[in-house]
C-alpha cells in the first residue's frame, strides 16, 4: 500500500483537513467528526445510530467484548460518558471499496491518552461502524473495585503455604490503620481507623499471602446483585455488561480480573456464592461461626459467615487448608479431625430448588447429571428429595435478617438520613417496620427447616444450581433485577439458616442474559457442619469428574490452578 493511501490526518475532529489524496474521503471523515461530537456530548441516540444495526456489530475494550447494536447500546446507557479528549492524529487505511479502517488516537484534558481503533462500512445510510475496539487510558485502579490498592497495600509472610498470592479484602474487615467504609462514603467518613486486624485478614497474611487492597462491597453488605449507588458497579470479567453478584462484588471482581487472587468475603444470604456463580469463580461460605468474626462489621450476625473467593479448586483448597487447619488458626479446634475425613459421594438434589432455576439452567444441571451418571470418574449416586417450600425458608429468614440488620444499622442510620442508596434504603425501611413478635415467630419458624436440613446432609451432599441462571445485564429494569434477587435468594437461603458450608464450583454455562455468548453458572454443594475441608475436597473430584464426562459441560473445570499470566 503507497504512503498517499495512508497518509496521516493531524487535526481535532473540529478542525480536520478536507480529503485529499491518502486523506480519508469526506463523507468518511464528516461521519467520525459526527461521532465523536456525539462521544463527548452522551448523546445516546446518536451514537446508537453511527453503529450498525444488527447482530454482528462489535465493540471491545479492557472489559471485554460486545457483540451485537442490541449489547452496544445496553452498555453504553450505563456507561455515564467519557472524559473530556480531543483526537491528536487519525490513520486512515481503505481495505475494499466501501470499508475503511480508522485508528485514531486521543488526549484526554485530564491527562493521560487513549487510542480507538474503528472499522466503517459504507451502507446505505451511509458510513456506519461495524467493528470497533477501544484502548482507554490507563488508570491507576478500578475504583468500582478498589477503595484502596496497592503492589502490594500490605505485605504478608515472606514464606508460607499461601506465598505469592494476593487477596482481595472485603470492605468490611478491620485492618489496622485503614477504616472499615461499608460501601458507603458517609459511613467512610464517619469510621475511625481500626486499631487491629481482623483473624481472617491476618490468617492470610500469617500463611504467605499479601493483602493486594481493600475491595468494594454493596452498600452494608445488603444485597446480591453487586451494584452500588455511590461508587458504580463492578466489572463482571466473565460476562461483560453483566451485574458482578454481590455483596462481595469487588473481591469477586478483582480475582476475576487477575488483579487478585483470592477474595476475602461474606457471605450471608448468598454473597459468595452469587458472584462465583455469575463469574466462574469457585467460592465457598464457611460453617456458621467456624472462621472468627471478630472484627467483621456485622449485617446479621446469625447468617454472616466469612468465605474466599479464588479462580480454581486447587487455590481454594491451599486456603481452606491453612486458614482451618495450621496451629495457630482460630479455626483449627473446630476444624481439627475433618482433614483425613471425605464426604460420603452421595448426592441429594432439592427438586424445590431446582424447579426454581431458569429452564436454561436446569436443562445445563440435568445434562451435567447425565454426565456424572453416565461416566466412570465418579461413583455418587444421585437421589432426588423435598426440603419443602423454599418461601418457607426465605421469609422467616428475611425477618431475622432484617431484624438484626436494623440493630446494628439503626443508630448511625437515624444519624446519617439519606446517606443510602435508594434499593438499600428501601429495605432497611421495611427492616425498621418489624416487630419483637415478627422476630420471635421467624426465629421459631425456622428451628424445624434447619433440623430438617441437617438430618439431610448426615450421610449426603446437597447438589443443586447455585444461581436460577445467568448474571443479569447491567441495565436490566428494576422490577425484573428485584424478581432474580428473590428467585435466588428462595436458592441461597436454606444452607444459610442451617449455618451450613456451601461450595459454589463453575460447571454450567448457560446462554448469557446480555446474549451473544454463554455464561457461567455454578453448581453448588451443601454438607454437614463443619466439613468445609472435605467439602472443596468433594468439589475437586466433581469437577475433575465432570470434565472426564462424555456430556461435560464445562470441560475447562478440572478443579486445578489455572497458570498465571
Amino acid at each position: 500500500m503507497s504512503a498517499a493511501e495512508h497518509r496521516q490526518v493531524s487535526a481535532a475532529p473540529d478542525q480536520a483537513q478536507s480529503a485529499a489524496p491518502g486523506n480519508p474521503p469526506a463523507e468518511l471523515l464528516a461521519a467520525f467528526e459526527a461521532y465523536e461530537r456525539a462521544v463527548q456530548d452522551n448523546d445516546l441516540d446518536e451514537l446508537d445510530a453511527w453503529f450498525a444495526p444488527g447482530a454482528e456489530t462489535m465493540r471491545g475494550d479492557d472489559a471485554g467484548l460486545l457483540v451485537g447494536h442490541e449489547q452496544i447500546s445496553d452498555f453504553r446507557s450505563q456507561r455515564g460518558g467519557v472524559a473530556r479528549r480531543s483526537i491528536e492524529t487519525i490513520e486512515y487505511r481503505p481495505l475494499a471499496d466501501g470499508v475503511a479502517l480508522l485508528v485514531s488516537t486521543s488526549v484526554f484534558a485530564s491527562g493521560g491518552r487513549g487510542l480507538q481503533t474503528q472499522l466503517w462500512q459504507l451502507l446505505p445510510e451511509g458510513w456506519r461502524i461495524t467493528a470497533a475496539h477501544v484502548t482507554p487510558r490507563p488508570r491507576a485502579f478500578d475504583s468500582s473495585i478498589w477503595r484502596a490498592v496497592g503492589d502490594p497495600l500490605f505485605q504478608g509472610a515472606w514464606e508460607g503455604p499461601l506465598g505469592g498470592l494476593t487477596v482481595a479484602v472485603k470492605d468490611l474487615f478491620a485492618i489496622r490503620g485503614y477504616r472499615i467504609g461499608a460501601g458507603n462514603p458517609s459511613y467512610l467518613d464517619s469510621a475511625k481507623a481500626e486499631t487491629r486486624t481482623a483473624p481472617a485478614v491476618r490468617d492470610l497474611l500469617r500463611g504467605g499471602a499479601s493483602l493486594r487492597g481493600i475491595a468494594r462491597t454493596d452498600e452494608f453488605a445488603y444485597s446480591i446483585a453487586g451494584d452500588n449507588a455511590h461508587f458504580g458497579t463492578p466489572p463482571n470479567a466473565a460476562v461483560p455488561g453483566a451485574l458482578p453478584g454481590g455483596s462481595s462484588s469487588g473481591p469477586a471482581s478483582a480475582v476475576a480480573a487477575g488483579q487478585a487472587d483470592i477474595g476475602l468475603a461474606t457471605d450471608t444470604a448468598g454473597s459468595v456464592r452469587i458472584p462465583a456463580s455469575y463469574q466462574g469463580l469457585w467460592g465457598l461460605r464457611t460453617t456458621h461461626d467456624l472462621v472468627p468474626r471478630q472484627g467483621l462489621l456485622p449485617l446479621a450476625q446469625s447468617f454472616d459467615t466469612v468465605g474466599w473467593l479464588t479462580r480454581d479448586g486447587e487455590t481454594l483448597q491451599g486456603v481452606a487448608d491453612w486458614c482451618l487447619s495450621y496451629e495457630s488458626s482460630d479455626s483449627t479446634a473446630s476444624a481439627a479431625g475433618q482433614r483425613g475425613d471425605d464426604l460420603p459421594a452421595r448426592f441429594l438434589v432439592p427438586t424445590e430448588v431446582l424447579a426454581a432455576a431458569s429452564t436454561e439452567t436446569a436443562a445445563a444441571f440435568e445434562a451435567f447429571l447425565m454426565g456424572l451418571e453416565t461416566g466412570a470418574a465418579l461413583d455418587a449416586p444421585v437421589e432426588r428429595v423435598s426440603i419443602g417450600e423454599l418461601s418457607g425458608y426465605q421469609e422467616p429468614f428475611r425477618i431475622v435478617q432484617g431484624a438484626e440488620a436494623w440493630r446494628n444499622n439503626r443508630r448511625w442510620l437515624e444519624e446519617h438520613p439519606g446517606a443510602t442508596g435508594p434499593a438499600v434504603a428501601q429495605r432497611f425501611a421495611a427492616a425498621a417496620r418489624i416487630t419483637e413478635a415478627e422476630e420471635q415467630a421467624a426465629r421459631d419458624a425456622l428451628a424445624p427447616l434447619r433440623a430438617r436440613l441437617e438430618q439431610l446432609v448426615g450421610d449426603a451432599v446437597l447438589l443443586f444450581p447455585t444461581a436460577p441462571g445467568a448474571a443479569p445485564s447491567r441495565t436490566a429494569d428494576a422490577t425484573s433485577i428485584d424478581a432474580t434477587r428473590t428467585a435466588t435468594l428462595r436458592m441461597t437461603t436454606p444452607a444459610a439458616v442451617a449455618g451450613l458450608p456451601a461450595l459454589s464450583v463453575p460447571l454450567l454455562r448457560v446462554p448469557a442474559a446480555t446474549g451473544g455468548r454463554e455464561a457461567p453458572v455454578g453448581v453448588c454443594l451443601v454438607s454437614r457442619a463443619g466439613s468445609d475441608l472435605a467439602l472443596v475436597r468433594l468439589g475437586r473430584r466433581l469437577a475433575s469428574a465432570a470434565a472426564s464426562a462424555p456430556t461435560s459441560t464445562h470441560p475447562a473445570a478440572t478443579g486445578e490452578r489455572a497458570t498465571k499470566e
